[in-house]
């Protein structure tokens, strides 16, 4: 199974955007355990990415560099 950083790059490559991120990334640079993120494709499929401890933390940096280069 791939992690969950690399999945959610395939999403983004193949079309598919960020519909929400809980807890949302921008809100608190506290230590999160679990990060969940919900994906919503061109055909209409919705998928969830879920993150724990370390990744969880690599995931939500990830998405607030990414969002910061918009």
């Amino acid at each position: 199974m791939a992690d969950a950083l690399s999945r959610l790059k395939e999403f983004l490559e193949n079309g598919c955007k960020v519909q929400k991120i809980q807890p949302p990334a921008f809100a608190s640079d506290a230590e999160t355990n679990l990060v969940m993120v919900t994906i919503v494709c061109p055909d209409g499929s919705n998928h969830v990415i879920k993150a724990y401890r370390e990744e969880a933390t690599e995931l939500r940096e990830y998405l607030r560099r990414s969002a910061l280069q918009l």
